[in-house]
């Protein structure tokens, strides 16, 4: 089942339990999906962009849930948790700190970088393989440890 059926699918469940925070998460979600399907000129995301696009969507509200936070809005703090809640049903599983660092560990064997000079070229070697399954700046803070 792609992304997009199952969001419809839970769309309606939600409309269905009156789950106004879930029905509104996923309409934003569904609206991000179709607007970068225009921008890609195409039908149908593959399941690579879809990943994508929720990562971004994720990204976005850890960055202002940051802001919030520190701002002391409590009241959209919370309301960002739980949006954080629903999006992360629709990511892939999330990769352990070991699962991650292990992955770190073969992708800097792989390239061969001995020098955080080089982090760049392990940081593009390492993304496409944890795409959706861990956060950047924690891949980024391990490249950096383990080159350290």
């Amino acid at each position: 089942m792609s992304l997009l059926e199952r969001l419809n699918n839970d769309m309606k469940q939600a409309m269905k339990n009156k789950e106004k925070d879930k029905l509104s998460v996923i309409r934003m979600v569904k609206a991000s999906l179709q607007n970068e399907a225009i921008k890609l000129g195409t039908q149908e995301l593959s399941e690579d962009a879809e990943l994508t696009v929720l990562s971004r969507e994720v990204k976005q509200r850890k960055d202002s849930l940051h802001e919030f936070d520190k701002a002391g809005r409590q009241d959209l703090v919370d309301k960002l948790r739980t949006e954080l809640e629903i999006l992360e049903l629709y990511l892939p599983k999330q990769l352990s700190e070991e699962e991650l660092s292990e992955i770190v560990k073969e992708t800097v064997a792989e390239v061969g970088a001995t020098s955080k000079a080089e982090m760049g070229k392990v940081m593009a070697a390492i993304m496409p393989k944890v795409k959706g399954k861990a956060d950047g700046s924690l891949v980024n803070k391990f490249v950096q440890q383990h080159l350290s």
